[in-house]
């Protein structure tokens, strides 16, 4: 699998496929899901819906393979790589910003055939996949990963992303007991309760939510249907455009409406059209803090207690936790400090030497003009404006701001980037703003970042790869499912009944090989609703005089009166079946 084109830190979660692993009750879970799907949606998607599920490979019979699905993007500038479920989304923006979209290689079960809370291939193979090949739309998810990655996200948004990956996973995974799930529910609903507040990812989450996960577009009485949530959700695609579900115009207030991903939407947002969606991204952008800078980018950054990097107006970028924005008489920043380990850089690339394990214990640096120099900033000086204040190595120097700090030491260097001074390393230096001791000689050398504004606050350390692993980039897999010799009989039987249909059996050797297969499926798992749908499409359409025909539909009779969700799904699958 080709993955050298990738930053490093994304190359962890890529996964292998792995084909085989798919069982056949999965291909037949996939095969009802895409047949209801492709049903309904080719009179209610966007146009460009079922076109796409052609172009991009995606086939109803089976699950496709991940590296089909990549050459057939290629053509419209994307491509296709398995990760292994939820993955975080700020390494899922990155890595749609460079046009690969994340499909999740794993499978829902039948239990969750009609919606499943984690991330699978029907998910992102069919519902994501086959609206790519609009350009308008390709363009706007595109933008809005770049967008997306500039976020700051929040200690809270990863305690919340842990709370529903684990979820999820308990809930998929068939060894778990009753147990398990409850307790991971209660964790997750006291995490949930615990945010204090709604940070620019969560923000960012949700305009995704209303769009690429559960858009609607065209008309509001009349809305097609775009985002995969819904093109990959038999009960909510149908679901959403009933009157029930209230139709709202989209703009950029969609941010104040909050999700449940285990419950059906009660509302949905409507684009007018594709062109419509960057519109809205603009005006979201526009309020972001990689876009605003200043104090109220830097409050941000400390409201997330994350790691993420402010950058000055000379170009350098400092990257940690910022702890605190200190502030002049006028309410102007003056100096930033930075906890834990911190990395200073320029244009994205980490500085050499200044890397985290260097300023292991933070970082602190004045910002704003210089007394000797108002309404210049001191990135911009000459050599020879540098050296009217002492800046030379070996020199001592004494450096006034405008706001207040005071800065005096040995200079060691100064560093210069495309004309700009952007660093000076002192020794023996001591900062102060009034009474307030802000570093000392003792502390070792004082780097001073040079710049009179913070013109860029942004989620993440600036040189990512160089940094290393952060909390908001670890990498997990989905549990591999333990199968019980019951269902492993269950497999088998379902891997039976597909070779049947794949080896074109008719007449009386498909009634002779389907009665046999029957007979044992109802000592196994005489609930399971599917296989008998399964059996009863191939006798209607290959031995129609056959007897199974009338026990079939008896027997998919009384599980449709198990419950409603069970009698919806086996309707929709007779009707497919032409039974109906």
């Amino acid at each position: 699998m080709e993955t050298d084109f990738l930053p490093p830190h994304l190359r962890k979660y890529v996964v292998e496929q792995h084909y085989e692993k798919y069982t056949a009750i999965d291909q037949a879970v996939w095969r009802y899901v895409l047949r209801q799907l492709k049903a309904f949606l080719s009179k209610h998607a966007h146009e460009c819906y079922v076109e796409g599920l052609a172009k991009t490979g995606i086939d109803i019979e089976r699950i496709p393979r991940i590296e089909d699905v990549s050459k057939k993007l290629q053509d419209f500038g994307w491509k296709a790589l398995p990760v292994s479920g939820f993955i975080p989304p700020a390494a899922f923006m990155e890595l749609q910003s460079l046009g690969v979209l994340p499909i999740a290689s794993d499978m829902r079960t039948l239990d969750h055939l009609l919606y499943t809370p984690a991330p699978d291939i029907v998910h992102e193979a069919a519902g994501h996949a086959p609206i790519l090949i609009h350009p308008e739309f390709s363009d706007y998810l595109r933008r809005y990963a770049q967008v997306a990655k500039k976020a700051i996200i929040s200690k809270e948004d990863l305690d919340l992303y842990e709370a529903i990956r684990d979820l999820s996973d308990i809930k998929e995974n068939p060894a778990s007991t009753p147990e398990q799930v409850k307790a991971a529910e209660e964790h997750l609903d006291k995490v949930g309760k615990s945010i204090s507040h709604i940070s620019e990812a969560s923000e960012l989450s949700r305009m995704n939510w209303w769009t690429a996960e559960y858009g609607l577009i065209g008309e509001l009485n009349n809305p097609k249907i775009f985002g995969a949530g819904l093109l990959s959700s038999v009960g909510e695609s149908k679901w959403c455009l009933s009157a029930k579900v209230q139709k709202i115009p989209l703009t950029v207030d969609c941010i104040k409406t909050s999700y449940d991903i285990t419950e059906p939407q009660p509302q949905l947002f409507v684009a007018t059209d594709f062109k419509n969606l960057v519109q809205v991204l603009d005006e979201m952008a526009d309020q972001m803090a990689f876009r605003v800078g200043g104090l109220k980018g830097l409050h941000k950054a400390i409201q997330a207690e994350s790691v993420n990097t402010a950058e000055f107006n000379s170009g350098i970028q400092v990257s940690g936790q910022i702890i605190e924005a200190i502030t002049d008489s006028t309410g102007v920043a003056a100096y930033l400090r930075l906890q834990g380990p911190s990395q200073l850089s320029y244009q994205d690339k980490e500085l050499s030497g200044h890397d985290k394990a260097y300023h292991a214990h933070g970082f602190g640096t004045p910002v704003g003009f210089l007394k000797a120099q108002p309404g210049k900033c001191p990135s911009t000086f000459t050599d020879a404006e540098w050296a009217s204040l002492n800046v030379a190595p070996g020199k001592t120097v004494h450096l006034e701001y405008a706001s207040g700090v005071v800065v005096t030491g040995e200079v060691q260097s100064r560093l210069v980037r495309d004309g700009k001074t952007i660093l000076l390393s002192l020794k023996n230096a001591s900062v102060k703003l009034q009474d307030r001791i802000l570093f000392a000689p003792e502390w070792g050398t004082f780097d001073m970042a040079v710049g009179s504004s913070v013109v860029s606050v942004f989620g993440g350390p600036a040189d990512r790869e160089a940094y290393g692993e952060t909390t908001d980039f670890v990498a997990k897999r989905v549990p591999a499912p333990k199968y019980s010799e019951t269902e492993l009989k269950r497999q088998s039987l379902y891997a039976a009944l597909r070779k049947a249909r794949e080896d074109k059996l008719q007449g009386e050797t498909l009634s002779s090989t389907l009665e046999k297969l029957l007979t044992e499926h109802k000592t196994v798992a005489p609930q399971d609703w599917l296989l008998y749908l399964e059996a009863l499409e191939l006798v209607l359409s290959r031995a129609p005089q056959s007897s199974l025909k009338t026990q079939l539909e008896k027997d998919l009779s009384q599980l449709a009166s198990k419950d409603e969700k069970t009698s919806g799904l086996i309707a929709d699958g007779l009707v497919l079946a032409g039974a109906l």
